[in-house]
C-alpha cells in the first residue's frame, strides 16, 4: 500500500512540476511577443485547456479525428514555448511571423474549444445486418403461404334438461285447482310463482301443461 501511495506521489509531483514549467515558458513567450500584463498569463490557461479538451474527446472514443487534430496544435503550441525558451530564441528580438501566431492563438484556440465542445457526440449509427432488397429483387422474391386459421366451430345449441314427471304432475295440480277457483288457465307467471320456480323452468312446465 505504502508503495503504491509513493509511486502516486511521484507521479503527481512529477505533473505538477512539468505543467508549472510549461506554464511559465508560454507566459514568457506570449510576453515576449508583445502580450503583456494578464493577457501572458491567460496564454498558458488557454494551451492547457484545448489540451484537456482534446484529451477528453479521445477518451471518448468519439471523433477521433478532431480530438487528435487539436490535440496535436495544442501539444505543438506547448513544445513549442519550452523549445523556443531554451535559448534557442532571443526573447528581446522575437521575430514577427511568431508574433503572428501568437497574436492569432486566441482565435485558433476558441474556434478548436468550440468543436470540440460542441460536436457530435451521438455514436455512429451501426448499419443493418439485414439483406436491402432492391424494387426489381422485392418483385421476384417468394412470398411464403400464410396459414388460414380454422374456423370457429358453431355453439351448441342449448338443450334444456327435461322436466321432473312429478314436477309435471305437480304443477299440473295447481293448474286445475287455480282453473277451478278462477275459471281461467293458470299463466307463466303465476304458475313460475306457485312453483317457486325460475322463469324458463316455468314456461316448459306451461308448454307440457297445454
Amino acid at each position: 500500500m505504502r508503495a503504491q501511495l509513493a509511486r502516486v506521489d511521484a507521479v503527481l509531483v512529477q505533473a505538477v512540476i512539468a505543467a508549472a514549467l510549461s506554464f511559465a515558458h508560454l507566459h514568457d513567450l506570449a510576453s515576449a511577443a508583445g502580450q503583456d500584463g494578464w493577457k501572458a498569463w491567460a496564454y498558458p490557461v488557454s494551451v492547457d485547456l484545448l489540451l484537456v479538451a482534446a484529451w477528453r474527446r479521445l477518451r471518448s472514443g468519439k471523433d477521433k479525428a478532431a480530438g487528435w487534430c487539436w490535440f496535436l496544435i495544442a501539444l505543438a503550441a506547448s513544445l513549442g514555448a519550452n523549445v523556443s525558451t531554451a535559448g534557442l530564441l532571443d526573447l528581446n528580438d522575437v521575430p514577427d511571423w511568431l508574433r503572428i501566431l501568437v497574436a492569432g492563438w486566441p482565435a485558433l484556440a476558441f474556434l478548436g474549444g468550440t468543436l470540440l465542445a460542441h460536436g457530435s457526440n451521438e455514436p455512429a449509427a451501426e448499419e443493418s445486418s439485414e439483406p436491402v432488397l432492391t424494387a426489381e429483387q422485392e418483385s421476384t422474391a417468394p412470398v411464403e403461404p400464410v396459414a388460414e386459421e380454422p374456423a370457429p366451430l358453431p355453439a351448441p345449441p342449448d338443450i334444456a334438461p327435461p322436466v321432473p314427471a312429478a314436477l309435471v304432475a305437480h304443477a299440473r295440480k295447481v293448474a286445475d285447482a287455480h282453473q277451478a277457483r278462477t275459471g281461467a288457465r293458470i299463466d307463466t307467471d303465476s304458475l313460475r310463482a306457485r312453483l317457486g320456480v325460475p322463469a324458463p323452468l316455468a314456461e316448459q312446465i306451461a308448454a307440457q301443461l297445454t
